[in-house]
């Protein structure tokens, strides 16, 4: 078995920088650029900061958690790594791009692989009309946020908003509020991938609204687009134990 040239990373915690310490005396780690394979100590956070620090790479990515929740991680074991790597399976992730435009004009352009979300800046809730591919879904939703998710980012922040768990390939995005009070009992859509959906501020200097991509927040918005970058691309392994579709299939089932 041909061994893996293995750069890793780890998140700033004693714990990630313990398993670093490890594993560094373990195997000989080489540059991300040099590497065949990036493993990225931490938790779901950290691992989504490498996908976005290595994306130009396209280097594979295996995480193991050493952070807290770890849903998208592998478990933490410092031996046999480079049969694991041999072994795993590679999951292929799309990011969302988000565009949007600022009350002053600015224009930002960041990426997701969670989700993209809108949110209310003061104590006002936000007023938000929303359009699919050019048309118009909705006039006015009053709430405090909404968010696009990816399949990968269904089980984070939309799962907490009561958004679906979308199956791994499904090819679908999630469109969900976050306490929406108008139109009552909305209870968001499923779209299909290639969707292109914009989000325009109502009332933007009296209910100021606020846009994130993963950890990237902007502030002051007044339009946003969001769809699926398919020129962009990053891999994830995962132990065949451990996979990702599994875990979201578990969590529909989950008390």
């Amino acid at each position: 078995m041909s061994e893996k040239k293995i750069a890793i990373v780890a998140g700033r915690s004693d714990t990630a920088q313990g398993a670093l310490e490890i594993l560094s005396r373990i195997y000989s780690p080489v540059s991300a650029e040099e590497a065949d394979v990036i493993v990225a100590l931490g938790g779901d956070g950290f691992l989504l900061k490498m996908l976005h620090r290595y994306l130009k790479l396209k280097k594979p990515v295996y995480g193991m958690n050493r952070g807290s929740v770890g849903f998208l991680m592998n478990e933490f074991r410092p031996d046999d790594l480079y049969e694991r790597l041999e072994k795993a399976e590679a999951i292929e992730l799309h990011p969302l791009r988000m565009e949007a435009v600022c009350n002053r004009g600015e224009k930002h352009h960041s990426l997701a692989f969670n989700e993209v979300s809108l949110f209310r800046e003061t104590s006002q809730a936000a007023h938000i009309r929303i359009s699919i591919d050019g048309v118009e879904r909705i006039a006015e939703m009053v709430c405090d946020g909404v968010l696009v998710a990816t399949t990968a980012g269904s089980t984070a922040y939309n799962m907490s908003a009561y958004g679906p768990i979308l199956p791994l390939g499904s090819q679908v995005l999630a469109l969900t509020a976050i306490s929406a009070y108008r139109p009552r009992r909305w209870r968001g859509a499923i779209l299909p991938h290639e969707a292109t959906v914009e989000f325009e501020v109502l009332d933007p200097l009296k209910r100021p609204v606020g846009a994130s991509a993963d950890s990237t927040e902007i502030r002051d918005v007044l339009r946003v687009k969001v769809y699926e970058d398919r020129s962009l691309w990053s891999q994830v392994l995962y132990d065949p134990e451990h996979k990702l579709d599994e875990r979201i299939l578990r969590e529909q089932f989950a008390h």
